[in-house]
């Protein structure tokens, strides 16, 4: 398929910025600070990914040495997802599928972190009601939508807040899964709090209405994550856990700037995190996604908040912050982002169309624009399709 260049960005060369000095994160020596964050690409048919693609479509985007993918978001169990094009970590069948993309990673000298996913109410209830499955979230009834809410009455499975010792059994499937991404090879797991799915449901007011010790203070709202961060690290050491965070966003109909304590909320998570680390317990990263990207749903550019900026985590936490968000557009805000030694970035969409994009990054090479309409479609077609910077010059891409 005849890709071109984009035309919405003027390339800068990042080569001379700490963007491209070696960083440990966690037990790893990274080469670089570029980093390729979670990207949902629905290969996988029944939960499996795709044999013939997947490893193929990693190794590809781990060819420079000393980088680190973090992966597609990927269910610990059936009762986490809701769709079944996505991935998951429960069966041997799924593992070994994703123990050749761990080795095709490794392969390049790359490093892996798998994100764990756990979709609460933005699942599709008539999916889970086929596997015999709750739709569960944070309270009972509390819709993201009308047409949710009618989907759900519809499916006969309607949205259930879950119990505390189900919460007990979401712990322990968090837990169990993270061994199994480590055994299997991968080099740590992200814990996906952001984005309103479960765990960010728990956190929002806006979806957390309990009146238990889950719910009501910004001390309970945040229990359940630090609970699977707790029960995590314990299980693998800190060293190979991070956390994703969405102070701002909006996806799934979360709370975003128009919650005055929503600053307050995730400081008091970020703390947390804080102590645990000054008594030995620092977690590999914080990954956070930018107030530029408030819906990932959006075209960049659409959906920016400009009121609030990720800025205050830097006053609580010490350890290493990954950024994201419609950065790859962006050089001249990268530049001053990396200003601070601790900080890496990730690129998204555009990781998808520049599998060489570490290498584009530091020369300032034109990007390749991504196909939007191909990002979720089940084909090779805007997955394995994407050639590096010389091939795209050798075939005349313009922009």
């Amino acid at each position: 398929m005849p890709y071109k260049f984009t035309d919405r960005a003027k390339p800068q060369a990042l080569g001379d910025t700490n963007l491209f000095k070696p960083i440990k994160v966690g037990k790893l020596e990274l080469a670089h600070r570029v980093v390729m964050p979670p990207l949902t690409r629905m290969r996988a048919p029944n939960n499996v990914l795709s044999k013939e693609m997947a490893p193929e479509y990693y190794a590809q985007r781990a060819q420079r040495p000393g980088t680190l993918i973090i992966t597609e978001a990927s269910f610990p169990a059936p009762q986490f997802g809701g769709y079944d094009d996505a991935p998951g970590l429960w069966s041997k069948e799924q593992l070994d599928v994703w123990k050749e993309v761990f080795q095709r990673i490794h392969k390049e000298k790359s490093f892996v972190y798998v994100q764990l996913w756990n979709l609460g109410r933005q699942a599709d209830p008539a999916t889970l009601a086929k596997h015999g499955l709750r739709y569960d979230s944070a309270s009972d009834g509390v819709y993201m939508s009308k047409e949710q809410e009618e989907n759900a009455i519809k499916a006969k499975n309607p949205q259930h807040g879950v119990t505390k010792d189900e919460i007990k059994t979401y712990i322990k499937e968090y837990v169990k899964a993270s061994k199994n991404c480590v055994e299997t090879g991968a080099d740590g797991v992200e814990i996906h709090s952001a984005n309103g799915y479960l765990l960010n449901q728990f956190l929002d007011p806006i979806s957390n209405k309990r009146t238990d010790e889950y719910g009501g203070s910004i001390e309970n709202r945040a229990r359940f994550t630090l609970e699977v961060v707790d029960a995590v690290v314990e299980a693998l050491g800190a060293d190979r856990v991070g956390i994703r965070l969405s102070p701002y966003g909006t996806f799934g109909t979360m709370s975003g700037s128009s919650e005055p304590e929503i600053v307050a909320q995730y400081a008091y998570v970020v703390g947390e995190l804080e102590r645990r680390a000054k008594e030995g317990k620092r977690l590999a990263y914080i990954h956070l996604v930018e107030p530029r990207v408030t819906d990932p749903f959006l075209t960049e550019g659409e959906g920016v908040y400009t009121g609030g900026s990720n800025d205050f985590v830097y006053s609580i936490w010490k350890g290493v912050v990954i950024r994201a968000g419609d950065l790859a557009l962006h050089p001249e805000v990268v530049r001053e982002m990396v200003e601070d030694e601790r900080t890496l970035i990730g690129y998204g969409r555009y990781f998808i169309s520049n599998p060489d994009i570490v290498d584009r990054v530091e020369k300032g090479e034109p990007l390749t624009q991504y196909d939007r309409d191909t990002f979720y479609s089940p084909s090779e077609v805007g997955y394995l399709d994407y050639p590096n910077y010389a091939e795209c010059v050798k075939e005349g891409y313009t922009q």
